[in-house]
């Protein structure tokens, strides 16, 4: 969902274009040398800790949601999921094609999205499945076609980043982007790939694509912290008042409006204030970050790492029945989940879980690759970045 890192201090690793300037700056080093003066070290780019912190305190709203949607009958934890489950996902796509502005098909990029998002797609869609098999499911179903629990993401996230070429080269790419999400909610299109999901997100993604920095600067302002608690107080306001109104499944973004029990024409207009309601949200959220770095900055560059484990977790106290405890049903109980929740999330991403599990978030597959293939059949091979490998995030 945006470039990521292992720790604060670890850039994203270079692609062609890095690497081409890298040799030109290696031949204007060696012909300096020989003219007995020493070149000056290129600063290497600075990452925003804004973005580290936001994607941070992001995946812990997801852990949380996914806790609270086991104690919906408590009436403190129903409100508080519906309004998480408003914008914490919208909030990590737009961060997400924000970072992906400049994403094409060279300099190995694609290799990228294959072992960075297919790949892990791949191994957590059996690995979820097997995990439900093993603790008592009668029948084991493993389908890449039908995404599982978390995996829809990254199987969205995929096809997403294949399209940003084209969504770069249009004139009016959200306007296209929110048509095709509205048109795409007036039928039923089937479970394939989520494909709901897929397309009825796809407008935040392209927002993101359209954002520039000083879009974010705006909301970095002191002046803007106080209109983002109030937008954000009005909207936990408004969620209880209409949580008892309103279907949890419009939440979801995955079902048509016929599922809905809606005519078109009221689901068009409801997705409209859906989507103007998450937009404002994400950005009420946004000015409330934290700019500077702090002891949990480098964690939010491992955020795929919580948000394909803690499923297992979530899982786990399904399948063994602790959903169930009675102490858990009431409003103390929501707020220890909470608390639970959001210390599982933050363990997740910390680097012990990393090296743990690397193997399968970014693995290294470069035996599978053949070399790059130029115009006319010329092929060269991929020169290894010297920054080391890259830590995939949520919104990687």
């Amino acid at each position: 969902m945006a470039e990521t890192e292992a720790g604060a201090d670890r850039r994203p690793p270079a692609d062609a274009t890095d690497t081409a300037n890298a040799a030109a700056g290696t031949a204007t080093g060696t012909a300096a040398g020989a003219a007995g003066t020493v070149p000056k070290a290129r600063p290497g780019k600075q990452r925003d800790p804004f973005f580290d912190n936001a994607k941070y305190f992001a995946i812990l709203l997801v852990v949380a949601g996914h806790a609270l949607a086991n104690l919906l009958g408590v009436p403190l934890a129903k409100g508080l999921y519906i309004f998480v489950y408003m914008f914490h996902m919208p909030l990590f796509i737009v961060i997400t094609g924000y970072f992906s502005r400049n994403w094409t098909f060279s300099g190995g990029k694609a290799r990228k999205l294959i072992t960075n998002v297919g790949v892990p797609y791949v191994v957590f869609e059996f690995a979820y499945s097997l995990y439900d098999w093993l603790a008592g499911r009668n029948v084991l179903e493993i389908s890449l076609l039908n995404p599982y629990y978390l995996t829809w993401f990254l199987c969205a996230l995929f096809m997403w980043r294949l399209s940003t070429p084209v969504w770069q080269q249009i004139r009016w790419p959200l306007a296209v982007a929110v048509a095709f999400s509205l048109l795409a909610y007036m039928s039923d299109l089937g479970g394939t790939f989520d494909i709901h999901r897929v397309i009825g997100l796809l407008p935040f993604y392209v927002l993101g694509l359209t954002l520039r920095p000083h879009h974010f600067e705006l909301l970095k302002r002191p002046a803007a912290r106080p209109v983002g608690a109030v937008v954000l107080a009005a909207g936990l306001g408004f969620t209880y008042f209409a949580m008892n109104h309103m279907s949890r499944d419009w939440v979801y973004w995955k079902h048509p409006h016929d599922e809905l029990g809606v005519g078109n024409v009221a689901g068009t207009l409801m997705r409209l204030a859906m989507f103007a309601c998450a937009v404002a949200l994400v950005a009420a959220f946004l000015t409330l970050i934290p700019r500077g770095r702090y002891w949990f900055t480098g964690l939010g560059a491992a955020t795929l790492y919580a948000y394909l484990l803690h499923g297992f977790v979530i899982r786990l106290l399904d399948f063994t029945g602790w959903w169930g405890a009675g102490w858990m049903h009431t409003p103390p109980g929501v707020v220890v989940v909470v608390g639970g929740a959001l210390a599982v999330g933050t363990a997740l991403c910390t680097r012990p879980v990393v090296r743990c599990m690397s193997w399968a978030l970014e693995p290294k597959m470069t035996w599978v690759f053949t070399p790059l293939r130029r115009p006319g059949g010329r092929t060269r091979e991929r020169v290894p970045s010297p920054n080391g490998p890259r830590i995939p995030t949520v919104g990687d």
